[in-house]
C-alpha cells in the first residue's frame, strides 16, 4: 500500500469492553491515527462507539476495508483471523490482538496474507509497549546468562467483571487468553521457546507448562482466569549467573501501551516497513506454542 501522508484512516472491528476502553479511544485521540468507521455484529454497540469518537458505522467488514488505510481488531480470534486475512489482501495495515487466530492453520494463513501484500503489522502483546517492560527487557539481554525463568498469571477473570460474559475465553481459557503474554515475555527473556515439554489443565483450570528455550534455559508458566484472587497476579522472574529478576509493573496504563503501539504502528506506515518485532510473525509464534500446549495437553 502506498504510504499515507496524513492521519492514518483506521477502521475498527469490534465494539466490547476492550474496544471501548483501549482500541477506539487510543486511535480517535493519536495524532497519526483517525478512527472513521466501526462494525461489530451488534449493530447498536458499533454506533454507540462510533458516535463517541465521531466516526461512522459500516454495514459489514468489507465496507469498513474499503474505507480505511488501516483495520484495528477487538473480536474473537476466529472472527480476526478471517476478516484481517481479507484485508491484508486488500493491502490494509493491520493491529491485531491476540492469538491472531483461532488455529494454527488461520494464523499461517493470515501471516503469509501480510506477508505477500506488504503491509504492516501490529500484535496488542500490551506490556510490551510499556516503558519499564522495555527498559528491563534491554537490562536482561546486556547482561544474559539467565539460565530459567517462571510466569505466574493469575486472576478470576472468568469469574466477574467485563470479560467474564466473553463466549471465547471460556471455551479456550487462559491458554489463548493470557497465554500470549506470558510466553512472550519467557520468550523475550529466555531465549526462543523451541517446545513444549509438558503441559496440564487441572480440574480447576489451572494452566502449568514447562518449556525447553534456545540456549538451553527452562522454563515454568503457571496461569489461570477462574481464581477469585484480589489482587491478581501477573509476574515474570528469571534467574541466573546474576541472581535472579522480576519484571516490575510501574503503572502504565493499556491505554498508554495502546498510544505506545500507534506510535511504532504510524512510523511503519510512514517508513514503508513492514518489519517489527511484535509484528504477525511474533503472533504466529505465539499461535504455534499455543497448539503445541494444548496437545500436549490432550495427549
Amino acid at each position: 500500500m502506498d504510504r499515507v501522508d496524513e492521519q492514518l484512516r483506521v477502521g475498527l472491528i469490534g465494539a466490547g469492553p476492550w474496544a471501548t476502553a483501549v482500541h477506539a479511544p487510543g486511535i480517535a485521540d493519536h495524532p497519526g491515527t483517525r478512527l472513521t468507521t466501526v462494525w461489530a455484529r451488534r449493530e447498536e454497540a458499533a454506533a454507540e462507539l462510533a458516535g463517541a469518537h465521531g466516526a461512522t458505522v459500516a454495514k459489514t467488514p468489507q465496507d469498513l476495508i474499503s474505507e480505511v488505510d488501516a483495520v484495528a481488531f477487538a473480536v474473537p480470534p476466529e472472527v480476526q483471523a478471517e476478516i484481517a486475512t481479507r484485508a491484508a489482501e486488500q493491502g490494509r495495515h493491520l493491529v491485531l490482538e491476540k492469538p491472531i487466530a483461532g488455529t494454527l492453520e488461520d494464523a499461517e494463513r493470515l501471516a503469509d496474507a501480510v506477508k505477500a501484500n506488504g503491509v504492516a503489522s501490529l500484535v496488542v502483546l500490551t506490556k510490551r509497549y510499556t516503558p519499564e517492560t522495555r527498559e528491563q527487557l534491554a537490562q536482561l539481554e546486556q547482561q544474559g546468562g539467565w539460565v530459567g525463568g517462571s510466569a505466574r498469571w493469575l486472576n478470576g477473570a472468568l469469574l466477574g467483571g467485563p470479560f467474564s460474559n466473553s463466549p471465547w475465553r471460556h471455551e479456550r481459557g487462559p491458554l489463548d487468553d493470557i497465554g500470549p503474554h506470558a510466553f512472550d515475555l519467557l520468550d523475550a527473556t529466555l531465549g526462543t521457546i523451541t517446545d513444549v515439554v509438558a503441559a496440564n489443565e487441572s480440574e480447576r483450570g489451572v494452566w502449568q507448562i514447562v518449556f525447553r528455550h534456545e540456549g538451553g534455559a527452562t522454563s515454568v508458566a503457571t496461569m489461570t482466569m477462574t481464581l477469585p484472587l484480589n489482587p491478581s497476579i501477573a509476574e515474570v522472574i528469571v534467574y541466573g549467573e546474576h541472581g535472579h529478576r522480576v519484571l516490575a509493573d510501574r503503572g502504565t496504563t493499556a491505554l498508554q501501551a495502546f498510544t505506545n503501539l500507534l506510535d511504532d504502528f504510524v512510523a511503519m506506515v510512514d517508513s514503508g516497513t513492514t518489519e517489527h518485532p511484535l509484528d504477525v510473525r511474533r503472533g504466529l509464534h505465539l499461535q504455534r506454542i499455543i497448539d503445541l500446549a494444548r496437545r500436549k495437553a490432550e495427549a
